[in-house]
């Protein structure tokens, strides 16, 4: 029987992406719940680090799934991914926000004192210091099997329904799924989705609604529309 993690992420990242919310990914003396994550996928996707081919830098984004693809964001932040899709095909699903839920002295520690608990983790670059995650160390490792520095596990439940159903009926049930809205009036879907935050030209546009979030989480981080961004 295939293992329930890795049909899901046998998915090209753009469908595995949403079942990766509510995901924790532990390691390093911190617990994250994954509560935002961004979808690339370098065949169709100029912008995907992967989208003109394997280089020195984005090489771990085209291996196997459930690797961890990490890179420096503005030379400062170290950036976590979830490798996912056929190897050899650059697909990652970049972790944009998490709770953390284990470990809060530890992440506040690397991210500072006056860091809100909300916050610590609010962002992929402040995720990533919040993880303890480096560049040099943990890109390329993997996040299945224990021997790597971090371990994610999928949200409580699903590895199960995924054994059940597979994995695009268990993708296609959750973005389905809703939940009571703000104040308990009406209700609001379970997971939200939008355009990637900070994407220029067509790969910024609403013909990449590969962000995904949980609705009303607030560890979110804020959409931010980049200037070259083609709607």
């Amino acid at each position: 029987m295939t293992d329930p993690v890795l049909a899901l992420l046998a998915e090209p990242a753009p469908v595995s992406a949403p079942a990766l919310l509510g995901a924790t990914i532990a390691g390093k003396g911190v617990t994250l719940r994954i509560t935002e994550v961004e979808a690339y996928f370098g065949p169709t996707d100029p912008g995907s680090h992967g989208h003109r081919g394997p280089t020195a830098r984005n090489r771990h984004l085209f291996g196997p799934p459930g690797t961890l693809y990490a890179y420096r964001s503005y030379g400062i932040h170290t950036c976590v991914n979830v490798v996912s899709g056929a190897e050899g095909v650059s697909s990652g699903s970049l972790l944009r926000a998490a709770e953390v839920v284990d470990g809060v002295a530890t992440a506040r520690e690397r991210r500072g004192p006056s860091v809100a608990d909300v916050a610590l983790a609010r962002g992929p670059g402040n995720l990533g210091s919040a993880v303890g995650a480096v560049l040099g160390e943990d890109d390329g490792t993997g996040l299945l099997d224990g021997r790597g520095p971090y371990l994610l596990t999928l949200a409580p439940g699903l590895e199960a329904r995924i054994a059940s159903s597979g994995p695009a009926r268990v993708i296609e049930e959750l973005l389905s799924e809703t939940r009571s809205g703000p104040g308990g009036v009406g209700t609001v879907p379970r997971i939200s989705r939008g355009p990637r935050t900070g994407v220029g030209g067509v790969a910024g546009g609403a013909g990449y609604p590969w962000r995904f979030w949980l609705t009303g989480e607030p560890t979110v981080s804020p959409y931010r529309r980049h200037p070259g961004a083609l709607d």
